[in-house]
């Protein structure tokens, strides 16, 4: 009765009490457990949201955050600094080795390499591409075994907005020592050459990883439509 009162109450300020962990987020736990995951290259990091998430959630391991932003790398260096386990590179990721130019948006977490479709600033509006950075790029295949140790068991998370395959493109040699990969995948074209949800998967399927969950992401505020999904796959 006092539990369903409280509930009452911290709906009508717009607030709910949720069971922790709740079932994403446990079975996120066992999965990293029964993989053995002891290390994750958090790839797209901007301020470092994703593994302040893992390390509230329990994630002893070693984390390597990049994020090609100078503004969100900056806030990216000082929550990682007093993480001895958590190293950070200023670098985007992808399926070259030089510099590009990067979209900056005006909510930051939307930036991107590719062009920004009107389903997403139609969604979105805050999301507005405001400036353009110089920044540098590199494969995973080329800072790969700068952090890779025999016997570590990699997840590799990445969050590119639209350009998660041609991260993966950039791995082809290191992929068979990764585990798993977690990827942002746009249900409908959010960015401009992206790679949509069902072509990813088969994609996946294709380099031996299977589908292992999905998480709801985004949805557009107005119409209530999935736009956006986290998917984890495990070989």
């Amino acid at each position: 009765m006092i539990e369903n009162s409280l509930r009452s109450i911290l709906r009508k300020v717009g607030l709910q009490v949720k069971k922790y962990p709740d079932r994403y987020l446990k079975s996120r736990q066992i999965a990293l457990t029964n993989f053995g995951i002891n290390k994750i290259f958090d790839i797209g990091a901007n301020t470092g949201q994703y593994a302040m998430d893992m390390r509230n959630d329990g994630f002893k391991g070693k984390i390597i955050s990049f994020e090609p932003l100078s503004s969100a790398f900056k806030q990216l260096e000082k929550n990682a600094s007093r993480d001895t386990d958590w190293i950070t590179r200023n670098m985007a990721i992808g399926d070259s080795d030089g510099e590009t130019v990067i979209n900056v948006a005006g909510n930051s977490l939307s930036s991107s390499v590719l062009e920004m479709l009107p389903a997403h600033l139609k969604s979105a509006p805050e999301s507005a591409y405001i400036s353009t950075e110089k920044i540098a790029i590199k494969k995973v295949d080329t800072i790969f075994n700068d952090f890779y140790e025999d016997g570590d068991q990699i997840l590799l998370k990445i969050d590119t907005q639209g350009y998660e395959k041609n991260v993966l493109d950039g791995a082809e040699l290191s992929i068979p020592k990764i585990k798993g990969i977690k990827l942002e995948m746009s249900l409908i074209p959010l960015y401009k050459g992206e790679m949509l949800f069902f072509e990813m998967v088969q994609y996946m399927e294709s380099k031996k990883f299977k589908l292992y969950s999905l998480e709801n992401t985004y949805s557009d505020p107005q119409s209530g439509q999935l736009m956006q999904v986290d998917g984890t796959f495990y070989c």
